[in-house]
């Protein structure tokens, strides 16, 4: 039989030269450029001018200052005051890729966040600037500004445009209405400008005998690198000598929350009101805890959509911590049962829109009642947190004289229950050679806290962990006692319990230490009470 060769038609050849050279066009496509093979976006003109038109005014009416700013701008101009004469560069940082092109939710730098005085998810790719007002080395007279702030950031495009409906990043349909230049200038008070001249004004008079550039290297890594491209350029600090020169801002820009002005009090304040109230609802969730495979996800979903309801979200991810499992000290799976009888340490804040977050810790029973060994540790534990809080209402306290008073209290009660060496005393274990006691109380029982849980974490000892205590330091009193179910040195009795109460305080102006979570219960009784009523109730 003969065999027919079929010849392609005019058009079959067309359509198949023209399915080839998409294919060619794919495969010279970059690996980032293939995302967007899933949506069709149509490019003809009249297609942009549909998409363009037809929409309503934006509001006339210019946003409100926020209450922040000028608290905000004492802070860049207390910032500005170490470093007269040189730029200074705080990005708010990129959007973080979750998966693929799946990003988490924006949040911007807190040292971003703190000088700029923005919160909640403002604004991916910003950039603080403050550019210096006076010359290298030049004295400025005290009250006299060193430093204008500008923020550089993408505005919002134009609905004409393209990017209004067809980027994924910035387009209005796709991530909401952004902001305009005007409309971010009103909030905050600080002149804005485009981000697209950032490089221009880095660049600016940079140079060995001009201005000196830092920035806060670890908040967005382009960023930095143009920082250096530029420095290069200009025969600045470049390498370590780069790094050293930045870490000094860093550093100064930590230092600089370690005392809170009354703006973040309030803040706080805030938070630690709404994570109250998150910790009630995760108590009135144990009953269906109780008979969830994964109960522990229970108490912590409760929690979460408070947060979420309530402020910006969680200030960190939630330990709800049952039964054992409370004695892994960042227990965070959370896939654990909920058994009756058990306690469950709960460590929770809740993040307000201003990006200040609560840090509270509460060892809740299950059943609304502890049993004495349940109790006996957890009495134990709220003993060293008020001994930490009456030392450090004591005229000369320094920040680690609070976590020593504490594990004075921890140590005696080792020493009386018999669980430190024999022939060892509390007073051995608490000197430097000893610190047997840490067996059971491993961490640290104060850190400072606002925009970041572990506050001002980049901050000098001597600023620090070394310094007296002054007013508008906000910091946890969080002591704890733990007795891993495996552990042979414990008591039968006591293995599987875990307690931890954490307090968050604040140095008020006359040096009164005092709670700003006093509306939580703290004693065994009050605990129980807080407990019971509530699921009773419900």
């Amino acid at each position: 039989m003969m065999t027919e060769t079929n010849s392609p038609s005019g058009s079959d050849a067309a359509t198949r030269t023209s399915i080839d050279q998409v294919s060619a066009d794919q495969a010279d496509q970059s690996l980032a450029e293939r995302g967007s093979n899933r949506s069709r976006q149509p490019s003809n003109q009249a297609f942009r001018d549909f998409m363009g038109a037809g929409w309503g005014p934006r509001p006339a009416e210019p946003p409100a200052l926020l209450e922040s700013a000028p608290w905000a701008a004492k802070r860049r101009e207390a910032l500005g005051a170490l470093f007269p004469g040189e730029r200074l560069v705080v990005p708010a940082g990129p959007l973080r890729v979750r998966n693929n092109d799946c990003d988490y939710r924006f949040r911007p730098h807190s040292a971003f966040a703190h000088l700029a005085g923005t919160g909640t998810d403002f604004e991916p790719d910003a950039v603080l600037v403050l550019e210096p007002l006076t010359a290298p080395g030049q004295e400025v007279a005290e009250g006299v500004a060193t430093h204008e702030a500008v923020i550089y950031f993408r505005p919002r495009a134009s609905r004409s445009s393209r990017e209004f409906y067809a980027d994924t990043r910035y387009g209005e349909l796709w991530v909401g209405v952004r902001p305009s230049i005007e409309e971010v200038e009103a909030l905050t008070g600080i002149r804005c400008a485009h981000i697209d001249s950032f490089g221009d004004a880095l660049a600016k008079d940079a140079g060995v005998d001009g201005v000196q550039l830092r920035v806060i290297a670890e908040a967005d890594q382009a960023v930095t690198a143009q920082v250096d491209q530029v420095r290069q350029a200009a025969g600045l600090a470049a390498g370590q000598e780069a790094r050293r020169v930045d870490d000094r801002l860093a550093e100064a820009a930590s230092e600089l929350r370690l005392r809170k002005d009354p703006y973040e009090v309030e803040q706080m304040q805030a938070a630690v009101d709404a994570t109250k109230a998150g910790f009630e609802e995760l108590i009135r969730s144990i009953p269906r805890a109780t008979g969830h495979w994964r109960g522990e996800r229970v108490l912590e979903g409760a929690f979460g959509a408070h947060a979420r309801e309530e402020g910006n979200g969680l200030g960190y991810d939630t330990i709800a911590a049952a039964g054992n499992h409370a004695n892994t000290l960042h227990w965070i799976n959370n896939d654990g049962a909920v058994r009756p009888g058990d306690l469950v340490l709960v460590d929770a804040g809740v993040e307000v829109d201003s990006l200040y977050t609560a840090d509270v810790t509460r060892t809740i029973p299950v059943d609304g009642r502890f049993s004495p060994p349940q109790r006996r540790v957890y009495e134990a534990v709220l003993a060293a947190a008020d001994a930490a809080f009456a030392r450090a209402n004591e005229p000369g306290c320094c920040f680690k004289d609070v976590h020593t008073a504490a594990m004075e209290v921890i140590a005696a009660r080792l020493e009386e229950w018999g669980l430190l060496p024999e022939g060892v005393t509390a007073a051995d274990s608490l000197a430097p050679t000893g610190q047997y006691h840490r067996r059971w109380m491993v961490h640290g029982t104060s850190h400072h806290l606002g925009l970041d849980v572990h506050d001002c974490a980049q901050a000098r000892r001597e600023m620090a962990m070394d310094a007296l205590l002054e007013p508008g330091m906000v910091f946890t009193i969080e002591p704890g006692l733990y007795f891993r179910a495996d552990d042979l040195k414990a008591p039968e009795e006591l293995r599987g319990i875990g307690v931890r109460i954490e307090d968050d305080v604040v140095v008020r102006e006359d040096g009164r230490v005092e709670y700003l979570t006093a509306a939580f219960p703290r004693t065994a009784d009050e605990v129980e009470a807080w407990v019971s009523g509530l699921i009773a109730h419900d």
